[in-house]
């Protein structure tokens, strides 16, 4: 199995951060990535090799354009504004869900408009990394449309959270929808949120797409993030209507029945019959995550990924969340391997 990677996530410096001359701690951080992938080098899953650099333009098939040009310049629009260079990050902790029906002109106006949250930095390299995590996205839609069985994208930042013109929940760019889109030209195609939080961005961008069918298994919304998506009556809208479903799930639901739920959810992708199915791979479902509070086991993440290749469909997944570092590699590993031994 390839895994595409790029070291240029370490631009998106969230490791030592400092706001208002204050350490935030932050849980996305590069030391994620980097367990994930000593822990792929070390299993000997396959080569990892480099992202190809596909321009904006499957970017801009995703996201609005003047939100992608909002990203590219932000912190150097901040710079201007503040006369200093600072992490640009929402000015008001009530920002989260609530916008103006017209972007400002003024810089503090337009830094509020653009996300839904209040806790994601932009720093001097974030767009470079974003930019990148998408580029991993898309060489492994690349690799599978050629004919690779499975492929994985060890995206960061992460992106289902990232609708076509706001960011937030720790992304910037929907790295799986840009991969899914891209696919697109091929067939339909079928995404599976495994990811302990909704993918709202995910949902949103495809919501009234016939080609494209979205499946997400999360926590239930009324208590966990993103809170305002995510129930079941969501269905889709127009022509896309009956092709977003969403299974929101007890926050301490075991793995007996989680997987159940999985079972239920890959019965709807094969009814679909997609051409390509994309997994947004959230390890934070994982037993112990500093945010997740489900308890799906490292044995559990295998089984998943056993299910899933069972479907005998060419396969992109794609790294979202998971944020407890001790087990990031081994969960991430063990629903690998189970494409390479399938």
């Amino acid at each position: 199995m390839y895994t595409i990677y790029t070291d240029r996530h370490h631009g998106h410096a969230t490791d030592n951060l400092v706001i208002d001359g204050r350490p935030i701690e932050y849980r996305e951080t590069p030391a994620r990535a980097e367990a994930i992938l000593a822990a792929v080098r070390a299993a000997q899953l396959g080569p990892i090799v480099p992202p190809t650099d596909h321009g904006l333009a499957p970017i801009l098939a995703v996201h609005d354009a003047d939100f992608v040009t909002y990203l590219r310049t932000a912190y150097a629009q901040g710079a201007a504004y503040f006369g200093e260079s600072r992490p640009v990050i929402a000015g008001r902790d009530d920002v989260t869900f609530a916008r103006a029906p017209h972007c400002p002109e003024d810089f503090p106006g337009k830094r509020d408009y653009y996300t839904y949250d209040y806790e994601d930095p932009i720093l001097a390299l974030t767009w470079d990394a974003a930019y990148w995590a998408a580029q991993c996205a898309l060489t492994a839609a690349d690799y599978v449309r050629n004919g690779e069985r499975a492929v994985y994208a060890l995206c960061r930042p992460p992106g289902h959270h990232a609708m076509p013109d706001q960011y937030g929940g720790f992304c910037y760019l929907n790295n799986v929808a840009i991969a899914a889109r891209s696919l697109q030209a091929d067939g339909p195609v079928a995404i599976l949120d495994l990811d302990y939080h909704h993918g709202n961005g995910t949902q949103a961008i495809f919501y009234a797409d016939p080609a494209a069918l979205f499946c997400s298994l999360h926590a239930d919304p009324d208590f966990a993030y993103p809170f305002f998506w995510g129930r079941a009556d969501e269905r889709g809208a127009g022509a896309g209507l009956g092709l977003n479903r969403n299974w929101p799930l007890p926050v301490h639901i075991d793995e007996a029945a989680y997987l159940a739920v999985v079972d239920e959810a890959l019965d709807v992708i094969a009814d679909f019959a997609p051409h390509y199915v994309l997994v947004s791979l959230g390890l934070d479902a994982a037993e112990g995550d500093l945010i997740g509070k489900f308890h799906i086991t490292t044995a559990g993440f295998h089984e998943i990924g056993r299910r899933i290749a069972a479907l005998g469909l060419p396969t992109v997944i794609v790294q979202e969340g998971g944020y407890r570092i001790e087990t990031l590699g081994e969960n991430a590993v063990a629903f690998l391997g189970a494409f390479v031994t399938q």
